[in-house]
C-alpha cells in the first residue's frame, strides 16, 4: 500500500510540473496587444489601418493589433508618444512638428520612431461650381471646412491660405471632421472644404454623386513657394476622372501618410510587423486601394523622425536603407 501510495504522490508531482511547465508556456505566448490609432470613418487612415491590422494579426504570431477610431494626426501623435497606443498612421508634416516641437506642439514629442512612409496624401480643396471661388484668394468672407480641431487637415489648410496672404480673420473658419463637412457642404451650409487624404477620398466621392463639385487648381508659382516654404510639402497632379465629371488634372501638393510606433515595443515585434506589411502588399492593394503605393523604395524616403531599429533592421535587409 505504500509503494502504491508512493507512486500515486510521484504521478501528481510530476504531473502538477507539466501542468506548471504548461501554464508557464502559455503564458510566454500570450499575444502581444498593440494598438493602431487611426482616423476618421470618412478618411482614409481607418479603412487601411484595418487592412494592416489584419495582416499583422494574420501573418505575426503572438500579436494581436486593433485599429482604433480617432481624431487622426495630431491625437494619434500624443498617443504615441504617452503609450496610450503603440502604432499610428499620421501625416508627415505633423510628424515633424511634433517630433520638433513646432506648431501645435509646444513641447517636443520624443517618444516616436517611423515604420515606414506608406503613401502620398493630397490636399483638396472643394467648391461648388456657383460659389464665386476659383482661387484661394477668393475664400474671403466664405464659410469653409478647415479639418478636425488641431488635425493635419487644419495645419494644411493654414499652410495654403498663408501663401495667399490670407488668415481666419478674413474667413468663417468651420472646425469638421470630412464626413461632416461634407454633410454641411451638401445642405450649402459651407462654401468649401480641404480635406488631406489618398484619392480617392469618400467624402469627396459622397458629395460628388448628389451634386457638381470643383477641386481647386494651383497656380505653378503658388505650388512653388507652397514647397519652398514647407520642405514636406511636394507638387502632385491628381489625374483626370479621378473624381465624378472631372475631367481635367488638378494641381495640388501633398504630404505622405506614415506609419509610427513607440520606440518601447520590442525590436523583434516591429521588424515582423514591418517583414509582414511589405511581404503581404498584394495583400493589402486587394484589401484597400491605397495599399497599391506601399514600396520599399519611397517607404524609406521622407521620413521625418528616425526609425525603428526592428524596421531598420528590415530595410537594411533589403537594401534600400544604408
Amino acid at each position: 500500500m505504500k509503494k502504491v501510495l508512493a507512486v500515486l504522490l510521484v504521478c501528481i508531482m510530476v504531473t502538477a510540473s507539466l501542468v506548471g511547465c504548461g501554464g508557464n508556456r502559455a503564458a510566454s505566448q500570450k499575444p502581444t496587444q498593440m494598438i493602431l490609432a487611426t482616423g476618421g470613418t470618412a478618411g482614409t487612415y481607418h479603412p487601411f489601418g484595418s487592412a494592416m491590422a489584419r495582416i499583422f494579426n494574420s501573418k505575426v504570431q503572438n500579436v494581436n493589433v486593433t485599429a482604433q477610431l480617432t481624431g487622426a494626426s495630431i491625437e494619434n501623435l500624443r498617443l504615441v508618444n504617452k503609450k496610450e497606443a503603440e502604432l499610428a498612421i499620421v501625416q508627415s508634416d505633423m510628424l515633424d512638428y511634433a517630433y520638433n516641437g513646432k506648431e501645435s506642439f509646444r513641447e517636443k514629442l520624443p517618444n516616436l520612431t517611423g515604420i515606414a512612409v506608406l503613401y502620398p496624401e493630397v490636399i483638396q480643396l472643394v467648391v461648388r461650381p456657383d460659389s464665386g471661388i476659383n482661387t484661394i484668394a477668393d475664400l474671403k468672407g466664405k464659410k469653409v471646412g478647415v479639418g478636425a480641431p488641431g488635425s493635419g487637415t487644419e495645419a494644411n489648410f493654414r499652410q495654403l491660405i498663408d501663401v495667399f496672404g490670407l488668415d481666419y480673420q478674413v474667413l468663417t473658419p468651420q472646425y469638421l471632421s470630412f464626413a461632416e463637412s461634407a454633410d454641411q457642404f451638401k445642405g450649402k451650409r459651407l462654401d468649401a472644404f480641404l480635406v488631406t487624404a489618398g484619392i480617392p477620398n469618400s467624402a469627396i466621392q459622397d458629395v460628388s454623386s448628389q451634386q457638381n463639385i470643383i477641386i481647386l487648381s494651383l497656380a505653378d508659382d503658388k505650388i512653388t513657394r507652397l514647397t519652398q516654404k514647407y520642405p514636406f510639402l511636394a507638387s502632385f497632379t491628381i489625374p483626370a476622372n479621378t473624381y465624378k465629371d472631372q475631367s481635367e488634372v488638378i494641381k495640388t501638393v501633398a504630404v505622405s501618410a506614415t506609419l509610427i510606433v513607440g520606440p518601447q515595443v520590442p525590436e523583434d515585434v516591429v521588424y515582423n510587423i514591418t517583414k509582414a506589411l511589405f511581404e503581404n502588399q498584394a495583400e493589402l492593394a486587394q484589401a484597400h486601394a491605397k495599399g497599391i503605393e506601399l514600396t520599399l523604395e519611397t517607404a524609406v524616403k521622407g521620413m521625418p523622425v528616425p526609425f525603428h531599429p526592428g524596421a531598420a533592421r528590415y530595410f537594411k535587409e533589403k537594401g534600400v536603407l544604408k
